[in-house]
């Protein structure tokens, strides 16, 4: 019972310090920029961005949510999209909008396929959603403005099923900062569509407005006025509950004598820690893995000085 005090105000200290982001009282939508022209930027080498699809000027109907739309029925209400869509059928070429790193490739629940890619000369990162996951597609690695990452998939993989279809189309997000500035959890998470907070506020921008612009700002896009915790609370409360409650597993086995159930916890937590690192869960995995390595330890070092004691008793 006194674990159980501790931890639940300790999360409550965590939520406490780290606030919470206050939705404004409005939010509207910001339409697409003017792409009539944007097809001439993709072969100009001198300038740091082109729109990540072909032929967008010769296309009349383009989009299919404008950045800051109110989510419809289709989705949870009162969210905003924190990015623009873009149709296209299924197999259409997508390319990087600017030199960068992949930071990130790989399958992620309602994308399909998702693919980002750090600009750190501009201080930005952009998401590539619903990619094909059978087609193939750039694993992570420095790539180039204009370099083939991926084609879009079709309306059964792409973030959807066969009872479920999803339309296709390409979801382009843009944010100021890097990917690993970011928790995977939580409003402030990297890989966001919808959220409950007005994009820009949480450093989401307009990708057509930047690309068209082609200006950035000296130093880089600036980052959200955010500080760590509003950011990472989420996983550090998840952090948390997970070391107190190792912390109250380690004393019951210790005081119990099941030595072979640290062993038994420590490999379960570094299976967990496997799972969480594959779904990008930065700090929860390093705790889980942290966890793993000390009940093994502790596990294994009183297993062998029972048996070392076992053993002197016998002789």
């Amino acid at each position: 019972m006194f674990y159980l005090r501790i931890m639940i105000n300790s999360i409550l200290l965590i939520m406490v310090l780290a606030g919470c982001a206050q939705s404004p009282e409005s939010c509207p939508p910001q339409l697409f920029a003017d792409l009539s022209g944007v097809d001439s930027l993709a072969g100009n080498d001198q300038l740091p961005f082109r729109f990540p699809l072909d032929n967008v000027s010769c296309d009349t109907s383009p989009s299919f949510t404008e950045f800051c739309s109110r989510s419809s029925g289709t989705v949870s209400k009162h969210k905003y999209h924190a990015a623009e869509d873009f149709l296209r059928p299924a197999g259409t070429p997508v390319y990087a909008m600017a030199d960068g790193s992949i930071s990130f490739s790989g399958p992620m629940g309602g994308y399909g396929w998702l693919i980002i890619i750090d600009h750190p000369q501009a201080n930005l990162y952009s998401l590539y959603g619903h990619l094909s996951p059978s087609r193939w597609r750039k694993k992570p690695g420095l790539v180039k403005k204009g370099e083939l990452i991926a084609y879009l998939g079709d309306s059964h993989e792409n973030g959807g099923s066969a009872e479920n279809p999803l339309v296709t189309h390409l979801h382009l997000g843009v944010r100021a900062g890097q990917r690993a500035d970011y928790s995977s959890m939580g409003e402030w998470r990297w890989q966001a569509g919808w959220i409950k907070y007005c994009p820009p506020d949480l450093g989401w921008l307009k990708p057509s407005a930047i690309i068209t612009s082609q200006a950035i700002p000296a130093g880089g896009f600036p980052d959200p006025a955010a500080g760590f915790l509003e950011m990472w609370w989420n996983e550090l409360a998840a952090a948390g509950i997970l070391i107190w409650g190792g912390v109250f597993m380690l004393v019951f086995a210790i005081k119990k004598d099941k030595n072979f159930l640290l062993v038994i916890f420590g490999g379960i937590l570094f299976a967990a820690g496997v799972l969480f690192a594959t779904r990008q869960r930065v700090v929860v995995s390093y705790t889980v893995f942290a966890m793993a390595v000390l009940f093994s330890a502790v596990g294994i070092y009183k297993v062998i000085r029972r048996f070392t004691k076992t053993q002197s008793k016998q002789s």
